[in-house]
């Protein structure tokens, strides 16, 4: 390298250099990119054994060089459990979307917490379903106009978003639940500290990790890029507080 060339970073060797399928400010990517640093910094890219389930969250197996499963909707944690009590000797990571993981997956996500599976799971929510069209999820917030619920949610009908932070972290088996943000570059490099936590706990075996990543989703907000950030910051973070919910590692 020359003296007038300067490598601002170089790409871990866990992320597969390939354009993203994502749309204009989804931040999808921003996590997978956090995920795959970690993996690699950490020395776990060989060692890892990927879950991935049904809507965006899909797409990690395309961008993760690490050996993965897909599973049915909502079943990330189900198989994640049988990945990891067949090879304890792996890393196992789940990565899942708020309508799959707090909807039909919501039985799957208690169950793997309850019981300190030593799995660590990478939960985006960016309040709705993201790839099949934008309707209501379980996490679309109070007047939130989805394709479902073009009026805004109304809490009369169909409850309050869930915050599934605070749910995870009163489950026993949990050793690390946080939430955190992808908006800017502060909340960035505060989420890759809590998503290392998270894969800490696994490694040490302490039982079950578990990171919730809030995220823009412009498409299906019908927002720009910029105006989604601004969504977060504005309206998701006061309602979905930031924050570490249980570490079991401070407790100590």
């Amino acid at each position: 390298m020359s003296e007038q060339e300067i490598l601002a970073f170089d790409k871990a060797d866990a992320i597969v250099d390939v354009p993203t399928h994502y749309c204009p400010g989804c931040q999808h990517g921003i996590a997978h990119r956090l995920a795959g640093e970690l993996l690699s910094e950490m020395g776990l890219t060989e060692e890892t054994l990927l879950v991935t389930s049904i809507g965006c969250s899909v797409f990690l197996y395309n961008y993760l060089a690490v050996d993965s499963v897909e599973a049915p909707h909502g079943r990330a944690p189900a198989v994640a459990t049988g990945v990891k009590r067949a090879r304890k000797d792996r890393f196992v990571l789940s990565y899942q979307g708020d309508g799959d993981l707090a909807s039909i997956g919501m039985a799957e996500i208690m169950h793997i917490a309850n019981r300190g599976e030593k799995v660590s799971i990478i939960f985006v929510n960016n309040t709705v379903y993201g790839m099949t069209g934008g309707q209501m999820a379980p996490t679309t917030m109070e007047g939130q106009k989805t394709t479902t619920s073009p009026n805004g949610r109304d809490p009369m009908k169909e409850g309050q978003a869930i915050k599934m932070a605070e749910i995870i972290a009163q489950l026993g088996g949990t050793a690390y639940s946080a939430r955190v943000a992808l908006n800017n570059v502060k909340n960035i490099r505060k989420a890759k500290k809590a998503m290392k936590k998270a894969f800490e706990v696994q490694q040490k075996g302490l039982g079950f990790g578990f990171i919730e990543l809030l995220a823009t989703c412009p498409t299906n907000w019908r927002m720009t890029p910029v105006q989604a950030n601004e969504r977060v910051e504005s309206e998701m973070i006061p309602y979905f507080p930031l924050g570490v919910y249980k570490d079991v590692t401070a407790e100590d």
